[in-house]
Protein backbone atom coordinates (compact mmCIF):
# COMPACT_ATOMS: atom_id res chain seq x y z
CA UNK A 1 0.00 0.00 0.00
CA UNK A 2 1.17 3.53 -1.13
CA UNK A 3 1.65 5.77 2.38
CA UNK A 4 -0.38 8.82 2.54
CA UNK A 5 0.61 12.46 2.28
CA UNK A 6 -1.98 14.72 3.34
CA UNK A 7 -1.31 18.75 2.62
CA UNK A 8 -2.55 21.61 3.97
CA UNK A 9 -3.70 24.09 1.35
CA UNK A 10 -3.22 27.53 1.84
CA UNK A 11 0.72 28.57 2.44
CA UNK A 12 1.56 25.12 2.05
CA UNK A 13 0.29 24.32 -1.66
CA UNK A 14 -1.00 27.70 -2.76
CA UNK A 15 -0.31 31.23 -1.64
CA UNK A 16 -4.06 32.84 -1.22
CA UNK A 17 -2.91 35.71 0.54
CA UNK A 18 -4.24 38.42 -1.40
CA UNK A 19 -7.95 36.57 -1.32
CA UNK A 20 -7.70 35.83 2.18
CA UNK A 21 -6.70 39.13 3.67
CA UNK A 22 -8.99 40.85 1.25
CA UNK A 23 -11.63 39.08 2.11
CA UNK A 24 -11.32 39.79 6.38
CA UNK A 25 -11.33 43.15 5.36
CA UNK A 26 -14.08 43.22 3.09
CA UNK A 27 -16.39 42.04 6.51
CA UNK A 28 -14.47 43.87 8.90
CA UNK A 29 -15.40 47.06 6.85
CA UNK A 30 -19.26 46.10 7.17
CA UNK A 31 -18.96 46.41 11.01
CA UNK A 32 -17.18 49.69 10.88
CA UNK A 33 -13.94 47.81 11.80
CA UNK A 34 -10.74 49.33 10.22
CA UNK A 35 -8.41 47.21 7.77
CA UNK A 36 -5.67 45.77 9.36
CA UNK A 37 -2.04 45.27 7.57
CA UNK A 38 -1.55 41.67 5.54
CA UNK A 39 1.83 40.55 7.18
CA UNK A 40 -0.28 40.78 10.73
CA UNK A 41 -3.38 39.08 9.33
CA UNK A 42 -1.57 36.30 7.95
CA UNK A 43 1.05 35.52 11.25
CA UNK A 44 -2.52 35.45 13.41
CA UNK A 45 -4.12 33.45 10.66
CA UNK A 46 -3.58 30.11 12.19
CA UNK A 47 -2.55 30.77 15.67
CA UNK A 48 -4.23 28.03 17.52
CA UNK A 49 -3.44 30.19 21.25
CA UNK A 50 -6.15 33.05 20.03
CA UNK A 51 -10.04 33.63 19.48
CA UNK A 52 -10.36 33.41 15.66
CA UNK A 53 -13.69 35.33 16.16
CA UNK A 54 -12.56 38.03 18.46
CA UNK A 55 -8.98 38.62 16.94
CA UNK A 56 -10.48 40.01 13.10
CA UNK A 57 -14.02 40.78 14.32
CA UNK A 58 -14.11 41.47 17.86
CA UNK A 59 -16.62 38.97 18.41
CA UNK A 60 -16.89 36.27 20.88
CA UNK A 61 -17.69 33.66 18.06
CA UNK A 62 -18.55 34.40 14.32
CA UNK A 63 -21.61 35.18 13.12
CA UNK A 64 -24.02 34.11 10.81
CA UNK A 65 -23.59 37.73 8.97
CA UNK A 66 -19.74 37.46 9.27
CA UNK A 67 -19.70 33.75 7.68
CA UNK A 68 -21.95 34.64 5.06
CA UNK A 69 -20.62 38.19 4.14
CA UNK A 70 -16.94 36.21 3.96
CA UNK A 71 -18.38 33.27 2.07
CA UNK A 72 -19.55 35.10 -0.76
CA UNK A 73 -16.88 37.73 -1.28
CA UNK A 74 -14.15 34.53 -1.34
CA UNK A 75 -16.01 32.07 -3.21
CA UNK A 76 -15.55 35.26 -5.95
CA UNK A 77 -12.10 36.43 -5.41
CA UNK A 78 -11.04 33.11 -4.21
CA UNK A 79 -8.97 32.68 -7.21
CA UNK A 80 -7.47 36.05 -7.78
CA UNK A 81 -4.06 36.26 -7.70
CA UNK A 82 -3.80 32.96 -6.44
CA UNK A 83 -0.52 30.88 -7.64
CA UNK A 84 1.60 27.85 -6.61
CA UNK A 85 4.21 28.27 -4.68
CA UNK A 86 7.18 27.20 -6.86
CA UNK A 87 7.81 23.99 -7.05
CA UNK A 88 4.73 22.32 -6.33
CA UNK A 89 3.20 21.37 -9.16
CA UNK A 90 6.78 19.67 -10.20
CA UNK A 91 6.92 17.94 -6.55
CA UNK A 92 2.83 16.55 -6.86
CA UNK A 93 3.80 14.99 -10.12
CA UNK A 94 6.45 13.13 -8.52
CA UNK A 95 4.97 12.28 -5.30
CA UNK A 96 1.77 10.45 -6.94
CA UNK A 97 4.19 7.62 -8.57
CA UNK A 98 5.11 6.50 -4.78
CA UNK A 99 2.08 8.18 -2.63
CA UNK A 100 -1.64 8.55 -2.31
CA UNK A 101 -2.17 12.49 -2.16
CA UNK A 102 -4.81 14.44 -0.10
CA UNK A 103 -5.56 17.38 0.91
CA UNK A 104 -6.90 18.88 4.35
CA UNK A 105 -8.03 22.18 4.85
CA UNK A 106 -9.32 24.38 6.92
CA UNK A 107 -10.65 26.22 3.94
CA UNK A 108 -14.65 25.37 2.49
CA UNK A 109 -14.37 22.09 0.31
CA UNK A 110 -16.31 23.87 -2.12
CA UNK A 111 -13.65 27.01 -2.05
CA UNK A 112 -10.88 24.19 -2.11
CA UNK A 113 -11.76 22.39 -4.70
CA UNK A 114 -12.83 25.73 -6.95
CA UNK A 115 -9.08 26.60 -5.99
CA UNK A 116 -7.44 23.60 -6.73
CA UNK A 117 -9.31 23.25 -10.14
CA UNK A 118 -7.96 26.58 -11.53
CA UNK A 119 -4.46 25.97 -10.88
CA UNK A 120 -4.57 22.32 -12.66
CA UNK A 121 -3.66 20.52 -9.63
CA UNK A 122 -6.79 19.09 -8.28
CA UNK A 123 -6.33 16.01 -10.49
CA UNK A 124 -3.09 14.87 -8.30
CA UNK A 125 -5.83 14.59 -5.23
CA UNK A 126 -7.58 11.58 -4.34
CA UNK A 127 -9.38 13.39 -1.61
CA UNK A 128 -10.35 16.71 -0.71
CA UNK A 129 -11.27 17.54 2.79
CA UNK A 130 -12.76 20.77 3.93
CA UNK A 131 -13.66 22.42 6.93
CA UNK A 132 -17.38 22.01 6.00
CA UNK A 133 -17.19 18.35 6.35
CA UNK A 134 -16.30 17.49 9.93
CA UNK A 135 -17.05 18.45 12.84
CA UNK A 136 -14.06 20.59 14.08
CA UNK A 137 -11.41 21.86 11.86
CA UNK A 138 -7.66 21.49 12.64
CA UNK A 139 -6.11 22.08 15.12
CA UNK A 140 -8.64 19.23 15.74
CA UNK A 141 -7.87 15.73 14.37
CA UNK A 142 -11.14 15.36 12.95
CA UNK A 143 -10.17 16.19 8.99
CA UNK A 144 -6.78 13.73 9.33
CA UNK A 145 -9.25 10.63 10.57
CA UNK A 146 -11.51 11.03 7.83
CA UNK A 147 -9.47 10.93 5.41
CA UNK A 148 -7.59 7.90 6.64
CA UNK A 149 -10.74 6.06 7.08
CA UNK A 150 -12.55 7.12 3.62
CA UNK A 151 -8.94 6.02 2.27
CA UNK A 152 -8.89 2.82 4.28
CA UNK A 153 -5.14 3.95 5.08
CA UNK A 154 -4.88 3.37 8.74
CA UNK A 155 -1.17 3.72 8.38
CA UNK A 156 1.81 5.48 7.55
CA UNK A 157 0.62 8.65 7.00
CA UNK A 158 2.06 12.07 6.82
CA UNK A 159 0.78 15.90 6.97
CA UNK A 160 2.63 18.53 5.73
CA UNK A 161 1.37 21.83 6.57
CA UNK A 162 2.50 25.71 7.58
CA UNK A 163 1.25 26.16 10.81
CA UNK A 164 1.14 24.77 14.14
CA UNK A 165 -2.84 23.82 13.70
CA UNK A 166 -1.18 21.53 11.25
CA UNK A 167 1.17 19.94 13.46
CA UNK A 168 -0.90 20.35 16.43
CA UNK A 169 -3.71 18.03 14.10
CA UNK A 170 -1.46 15.42 13.35
CA UNK A 171 -0.01 14.74 16.95
CA UNK A 172 -3.77 14.55 17.52
CA UNK A 173 -4.15 12.08 14.97
CA UNK A 174 -1.31 10.44 16.09
CA UNK A 175 0.44 10.64 12.74
CA UNK A 176 3.98 12.53 11.42
CA UNK A 177 4.23 15.92 10.54
CA UNK A 178 6.47 17.81 8.22
CA UNK A 179 6.32 21.75 8.93
CA UNK A 180 7.24 24.15 6.37
CA UNK A 181 8.53 27.34 5.81
CA UNK A 182 7.21 29.34 2.92
CA UNK A 183 4.05 30.09 3.69
CA UNK A 184 1.84 32.03 6.12
CA UNK A 185 3.65 31.35 9.20
CA UNK A 186 6.90 31.39 9.97
CA UNK A 187 8.85 29.03 12.05
CA UNK A 188 12.84 30.16 13.06
CA UNK A 189 13.78 26.52 13.64
CA UNK A 190 12.56 24.97 10.27
CA UNK A 191 14.94 25.27 7.60
CA UNK A 192 12.95 23.42 4.51
CA UNK A 193 12.39 26.34 2.67
CA UNK A 194 12.23 25.17 -0.80
CA UNK A 195 9.82 22.02 -2.58
CA UNK A 196 13.13 20.23 -3.20
CA UNK A 197 13.97 20.43 0.30
CA UNK A 198 10.63 19.25 1.45
CA UNK A 199 10.53 16.43 -0.90
CA UNK A 200 13.89 15.14 -0.15
CA UNK A 201 12.43 15.48 3.41
CA UNK A 202 9.56 13.52 2.81
CA UNK A 203 10.99 10.57 1.09
CA UNK A 204 13.69 9.97 4.14
CA UNK A 205 10.75 10.20 6.49
CA UNK A 206 8.94 7.67 4.44
CA UNK A 207 12.17 5.04 4.33
CA UNK A 208 12.09 5.41 0.58
CA UNK A 209 14.89 6.64 -1.90
CA UNK A 210 14.85 8.84 -4.57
Amino acid sequence: MKKLLIFDMDGTLVDSSDAITNTINYVRSHFDLEALEKTYLLENLNNPHINSADFFYKTPTFTKKQTELFEEHYYETCTYDLKLYNGIYEMLDILRNDFKLSVATNANSLFAKKMLAHLEIEKFFHMIVGADMVTKSKPHPDMILKTIEDLRHQQQSILIGDSLKDLYAAQNANIDAIVINWGFTKHNDNDITTSKKLLEEIYAKSNLSK
